[in-house]
Formats: C-alpha cells, structure tokens, sequence
C-alpha cells in the first residue's frame, strides 16, 4: 500500500476530487487550508492572481517569506493504484506555472477498518 500526499492550488480541490473518483479512487482525505511554499521565491506577478483563474490566499507572517495557501490531499491506496492516482493528480494540476503543487509518495505497512476489522487492501475498498 502506498500513501499519496498532494499539495494542490485551493481552486484545484473540486476537479481533482472528480478526477480522483473517475479513475476508482474515491476514498481520500483532504485538509482544508494548509500554509506553505517550495524552494523557490513566492513571485505573485507570476501567480497573476484571479486573472488566470487561480486566486492565492496569502499571508503575510511578520518579515517571514511570504506562505501560500494550498490543499493537502491524502490517498492511500493498493500498489497497483499508485501511478493511476499520481498521473490523475498531475493531470488536473499542472499548469506549467510555479505553485502547480507537490506530491509525496510513503509507503504503508497495514490498514484497518474500524467497523469491521478487516486488514489489508481489503479495508481499502
């Protein structure tokens, strides 16, 4: 099993859960509103803000580096599931622009359905 942990524009959230339940995925987990930013400088004449459609909220933390608002999605899925979730992810996400987002892939040892407890992929579907 495979835990797949994307950091996605907030505007992007409500194609990519779409997306995510197209390809067979649909048990996810996502957080609302996370703070942060790559390596590189936060440019917001790049972001071009609502004028290309994708409205950053930012915050301004004393003489911190600016942060940026994003999405945080969390999948775990069976290995075999991995690549079709990273490309579907990819998919809805890249837009060529900085700020298109972040995935990171962990694997995970066991899962278990609370209700039942079932183990495995099986706690999965």
């Amino acid at each position: 099993m495979k835990e797949i942990i994307a950091v996605i524009r907030m505007k992007k959230m409500n194609e990519t859960k779409q997306a995510l339940v197209d390809a067979g995925i649909s048990s996810f987990t996502a957080l609302g509103r996370v703070l942060g930013r790559g390596k590189g400088q936060v440019h917001f004449d790049i972001l071009q803000g609502a004028e290309e459609g994708y409205p950053e909220a930012i915050a301004q933390l004393g003489n911190a580096p600016r942060m940026v608002a994003k999405r945080l999605v969390a999948i775990v899925v069976p290995d075999e599931m991995k690549q079709t979730a990273i490309d579907t992810i990819i998919k809805i996400n890249q837009t060529g622009n900085p700020g298109d987002g972040k995935i990171f892939v962990t694997d995970i040892t066991d899962s278990i359905r609370v209700r039942t407890g079932e183990t495995g992929d099986v706690a999965l579907v």
